[in-house]
């Protein structure tokens, strides 16, 4: 018979902290909102949240590996919006802000969740910040809370 681990969507009793990007903040205030209003919702009280605000995406991975360094953090949700614009630069920041995060979930084993919205305009970007799109501070605050969940499961399994 096929064993089956999964998790329920209730939030782990143990604090989070949620990193945000200043730069976008019409956008990143609204995932904000999102994330934190999701944790509440699923069973974590308020005083369990830090939000630590970086200047811009690209100072999203440098803090989440300090947070996971002190070994606090049941997880981490990084919230952040870089916009297309003209040139290429939105390329170098979102390849290596997805990159780094990675890396700090699988150094220090907890989720790292990816909030950050890469949209060619700003009206994609509102529209995924709560617009008609839904909210991506929502799906990445979902997206730890299973990923913890999974990770308490599999060391009871371990056992």
């Amino acid at each position: 018979m096929t064993r089956t681990i999964e998790a329920q969507l209730l939030a782990p009793q143990e604090p989070v902290a949620i990193v945000v990007s200043r730069f976008n903040e019409l956008v990143t205030n609204r995932l904000l909102e999102g994330a934190v209003s999701t944790y509440r919702r699923h069973g974590l009280p308020e005083d369990q949240i830090t939000v630590v605000y970086v200047p811009g995406s690209f100072e999203l991975p440098v803090v989440a590996q300090r947070l996971a360094q002190s070994k606090r953090y049941g997880a981490i949700v990084c919230l952040g919006a870089v916009i297309q614009g003209e040139t290429t630069h939105h390329e170098y920041i979102n390849q290596q802000v997805a990159a780094g995060l990675q890396k700090i979930a699988l150094e220090y084993g907890i989720p790292v969740a990816f909030g950050v919205l890469t949209c060619p305009t700003m009206d994609h970007a509102l529209d995924r910040s709560g617009g008609k799109a839904g909210n991506k501070g929502v799906e990445a605050a979902l997206a730890a809370i299973e990923t913890r969940n999974v990770l308490i499961e599999l060391s009871r399994h371990e056992k």
